[in-house]
């Protein structure tokens, strides 16, 4: 059965940099517990793939993804890894194909208008916004609703619990990414009820 969009999961999609793959079950769990059943693991450490096959294996509720996603390469190593959606910070022709060819849901990385306008002519509607609040914010993505109506965001990069709600307000935003809950500290204390608890108030926000 196909994945739904990463933009229709639920109002925040967590971005979780894992360094030891033994927290990704209970952290999955604490996230799903509280609401937020997306969850994109960052191909930024050497527990990344470790951590989406444990997620994926052991946490059957969660929809777990791949972010970070910047070659064929890590599209493949991904999905053979039991990613069920793919993020990336930007994209290029090469990368999209391999995108496509996954048969995987996909947000590729946008900051401009212009990229919105080639992905929007190669059949693409939903892309990540990055840097959120460096590329413009709030302001620039209500900019582009109208001459760019079709496209949808998961803006990511500096939202907070305070700025979330107005990113979630515009017509053309589906969810944000965040990281919010998900302090280090707690995560190294193996403090999942606190996880859970950031999640739900996530979960939450619209």
């Amino acid at each position: 059965m196909a994945s739904p969009s990463p933009l229709d999961l639920a109002p925040v999609l967590p971005v979780v940099v894992l360094h030891d793959p033994a927290d990704a079950v209970p952290l999955a769990r604490a996230l799903v517990a509280g609401g937020l059943p997306g969850i994109e693991i960052t191909l930024r450490t050497p527990a990344a793939l470790d951590a989406i096959g444990a997620i994926a294996a052991r946490v059957p509720e969660a929809i777990v993804g791949a972010g970070t996603v910047t070659s064929p390469a890590d599209v493949e190593a991904a999905a053979e890894a039991g990613a069920r959606f793919l993020v990336s910070p930007g994209w290029t022709d090469t990368l999209l194909r391999a995108l496509q060819g996954s048969g995987l849901p996909f947000l590729p990385g946008v900051s401009t208008a212009s990229e919105a306008v080639a992905l929007l002519e190669r059949g693409v509607t939903d892309m990540k916004f990055f840097p959120a609040e460096a590329a413009g914010g709030t302001a620039y993505l209500r900019s582009l609703s109208g001459p760019l109506p079709r496209a949808r965001f998961c803006p990511t990069g500096g939202i907070t619990p305070a700025s979330a709600p107005a990113y979630l307000a515009l017509p053309n935003v589906g969810c944000v990414g965040g990281t919010w809950m998900l302090p280090q500290e707690a995560i190294e204390a193996g403090d999942w009820a606190r996880v859970e608890s950031l999640a739900r108030e996530a979960a939450a926000l619209r």
